[in-house]
């Protein structure tokens, strides 16, 4: 025993070690899951080491929630302000004599004066509804529900009782991140809005470092408790609970900074007791809003004198529980037998079964056997969507959905999503320790995903239909724009539950020791970011812009998708990757960077060269494609990608000629049949319009160099070479023929979608023929240079 081991264990060394200790396991579960690309590996069998650039997302997620929970805070101070202090600034009159608010002059008056006693008794609530969730976030979490207490072990420290209880609660508030996320913002807000400057966050910290022992005793009472006086099986069922209860408050609180908020959210603050006001939440306001520093300090004073008695009483409360030690003799599950069934219900249960395949069979008896799962996938989302609803003012009874069917359709869509992240986004990590027995079943674990994310779809349309149905009973007239919303809804859910699979194998974590951190949380956020985008889809009045979402949303899924079966073969293998190949989701990439770079050197050269617009439309998208061409190739030849399309190479150039000939023919075709058609329609003005711009023979010069060379060249690499081999991958020729060309068509103007369209199926059959890029060129200036003739012609 070395010397140092040897020594006695002071109690403010045991409580710094513990809190060390919950510090350290924090600090590397966050090390494993974004910095493991820096970790050295030798590679194994000419196999190269994962890298990661998990940590890239994970820093621009964190950056983005840091913003909004900074600027929902700042909503929150201003909106209360303009609607609990009678005489606001913030409640402008126009010069039409509407009615507006102006949130920058409340600001400008919360700078000038103190706080209005109706704004500080709001802020009072709003502050005590966010200490509270500050202690609910964390009982709800998976500890709480682990059938072992990690606290029956730290007893075994040779340290006295009470010195092990202090030390729980400085770890835990020490840990409590949740809790700072929740109160760090708003409590830097309202600093900097009682006049204290650049010193709000120096002020905000300090508040937190009272705040957070306390959420931390209230967090330890309840959980000492519930140990020895539930067993395990309850246990389970209230941490669900109290998870599903967290959910309003968060959104009661979000509501309190929308302008459109219900009435009686802003009512409850106004009734909020003045008592409050010296609470610990109200006494950290008072100290912030105060005049003087003698009113300063008394606030101060005040606030650590509650904090100190509190954390006494608290302490010795525990002590009082655990006076019979820490195992509670009820607090393990017994075996109990289970009546037997009737025969017809065996019968009925055989029946249901057989309905089903073996892995659905067996996702269903997980779903009812775990009860938090079972909470989390069928109520968790109904409370979510709701909450926003009720909070928010969207809706006041079930009636008015069948008078706002996009507010109908969009949660109708929401609770789907949601039921699918905590649901088909699990299918991995709800497999746990026993995740590699997937890898024995003598199927490929592909299909055991797909089979899973086909049941989670099918679950999934459950509440939908039960919305859909309320808003049909309601209405009272019928209208077409009612069956584009619900295509766009039962659409959707399919595709984001193909989302929620492929993301969720990128976001287990099958070496993570802790169960809760076996789910990466980066990819949760980008989950909900991509449902929002196909919700924005469904608000949309522009039937084009539907369609795009939908087309992009469902290549993006099967971007994922390919990536998550690339990946699968190699995920319990921490040193190992698969070989770099051309897919899916670099031709989207590729094609979001020529857009994203065509747009800013055009903007470059119309501001700075005075280069008239088609000539710098056409050098931006050129100059575009030849750098997205060039970096590919360059990342391509770096990683040693397989299936790089080339544009002569290995080719037949009769068979290549031939084929092109044939596809330029028919898309010709169908193009010309188009365009006279359109002659007899209302749309052909706008497009006289367009011809009648470009009448020049200067402009015709630079529209012709465009359409007919840069085009060809730079979108076949794109579309057929990236995106159509990427899916060829991993789907027959015909659909991804059709994928791939009705991607590339919504990316060009509504219009001209249908013939693009049969363009792109006939490059990418070209392609897929001759094997090479220069038939697909072929037919795409062809296309280009017989439509244009036609439209110089007429």
């Amino acid at each position: 025993m070395t010397q140092r081991a040897a020594q006695a264990v002071t109690p403010a060394r045991a409580i710094w070690l513990m809190t060390k200790m919950r510090l350290t396991r924090q600090r590397n579960m966050v090390a494993n899951n974004l910095f493991r690309k820096f970790r050295k590996k030798k590679p194994r069998d000419g196999i190269a080491g994962k890298k990661s650039s998990l940590w890239v997302l994970t820093v621009v997620m964190a950056l983005f929630m840091s913003f909004s929970f900074v600027s929902l805070s700042r909503n929150v101070v201003l909106n209360m302000d303009c609607h609990l202090v009678a005489g606001s600034p913030c409640n402008v009159v126009g010069k039409d004599g509407e009615h507006y608010q102006d949130l920058e002059r409340a600001a400008a008056e919360l700078h000038r004066a103190p706080f209005q006693p109706e704004l500080a008794r709001g802020l009072t609530m709003a502050l005590t509804l966010l200490f509270t969730l500050a202690v609910l976030l964390p009982l709800g979490s998976k500890e709480l529900a682990q059938p072992d207490w990690d606290l029956e072990w730290l007893v075994t420290m040779p340290v006295e009782r009470p010195t092990l209880l202090w030390g729980r609660l400085l770890e835990r508030s020490a840990s409590n991140i949740s809790g700072v996320f929740a109160l760090m913002p708003p409590l830097g807000m309202i600093a900097w809005y009682s006049g204290l400057g650049w010193f709000a966050p120096l002020a905000a910290l300090a508040a937190l470092l009272v705040l957070l022992p306390l959420a931390a005793l209230l967090h330890t009472l309840a959980d000492t408790g519930l140990r020895m006086w539930l067993p395990a099986s309850q246990l389970r069922n209230l941490q669900a609970i109290t998870g599903l209860f967290s959910m309003p408050l968060i959104y009661f609180v979000m509501a309190l900074g929308m302008p459109a908020a219900s009435g009686f959210v802003l009512d409850w603050a106004r009734a909020f007791p003045a008592w409050a006001g010296w609470t610990p939440p109200g006494l950290v306001l008072r100290a912030m809003q105060a005049t003087s520093p003698a009113q300063a300090g008394l606030a101060i004073a005040l606030l650590l004198a509650q904090t100190a008695v509190l954390l006494w009483a608290g302490v010795a409360l525990m002590h009082h529980q655990l006076r019979n030690g820490v195992v509670n003799s009820g607090a393990r599950e017994s075996m109990r037998r289970k009546p037997q069934a009737a025969p017809h219900a065996i019968a009925r249960a055989g029946r249901l079964s057989n309905a089903f395949t073996p892995i659905k069979r067996r996702e269903l008896r997980l779903l009812s056997r775990d009860r938090n799962f079972l909470f989390q996938t069928l109520l968790l989302p109904v409370i979510i969507v709701v909450s926003q609803l009720v909070f928010n003012g969207k809706l006041n009874s079930f009636a008015e959905l069948g008078q706002h069917h996009t507010v109908a359709a969009a949660i109708a869509f929401g609770i789907g999503v949601y039921m699918l992240m905590l649901s088909a986004f699990q299918t991995l990590n709800n497999e746990g320790q026993v995740l590699w027995l997937l890898y024995t079943v003598p199927r490929s674990i592909e299909s055991v995903l797909k089979e899973k994310a086909q049941l989670w779809g099918v679950l999934t349309m459950i509440y939908p239909l039960i919305i859909v149905g309320i808003s049909a009973w309601y209405t009272t007239h019928f209208e077409w724009s009612m069956l584009a919303l619900l295509l766009v809804v039962f659409a959707g859910l399919p595709v984001y539950s193909l989302i929620a699979v492929s993301l969720g194998v990128f976001a287990c974590d099958p070496q993570a020791v802790d169960v809760r951190s076996r789910v990466r949380p980066t990819y949760v956020y980008l989950y909900m970011l991509l449902a929002s985008f196909y919700t924005w889809s469904i608000y949309s009045k522009v039937w084009s812009q539907k369609l795009v979402v939908m087309v992009l949303v469902a290549s993006m899924a099967l971007a994922l998708w390919q990536k998550a079966r690339d990946a699968l073969p190699y995920l319990l293998d921490p040193a190992a990757a698969p070989p770099p190949r051309v897919s899916t989701s670099d031709g989207l990439i590729a094609a979001t960077a020529f857009f994203i770079m065509q747009g800013l050197i055009a903007l470059f050269l119309v501001q700075g060269m005075e280069q008239p617009a088609l000539q710098a439309v056409t050098i931006a998208f050129a100059a575009s494609g030849l750098l997205v061409y060039l970096l590919i190739r360059f990342v391509y030849w770096r990683s040693k990608t397989a299936g790089v399309p080339a544009i002569l190479r290995g080719g037949d150039m009769k068979l290549t000629l031939g084929y092109g000939a044939m596809a330029a023919f028919i898309a010709c075709a169908v193009g010309l049949a188009y365009l006279a058609g359109l002659q007899h329609s209302a749309l052909w003005a706008d497009i006289a319009k367009q011809s009648a711009a470009s009448a020049s023979t200067v402009s015709r010069g630079w529209l012709l160099a465009l359409a007919v060379l840069a085009a060809p060249l730079c979108e076949e690499f794109i579309f057929r070479g990236l995106i159509y081999g990427g899916l060829r991958r991993s789907m027959s020729a015909m659909p991804a023929m059709a994928m791939s060309a009705a991607i590339f068509a919504v990316v060009h103007p509504p219009m001209s979608m249908l013939p693009v369209f049969v363009l792109g199926l006939c490059a990418a059959w070209t392609y897929e023929r001759s094997k090479t890029l220069l038939g697909p060129m072929l037919v795409h200036a062809v296309y280009n240079a017989v439509v244009l003739s036609w439209q110089f012609w007429m």
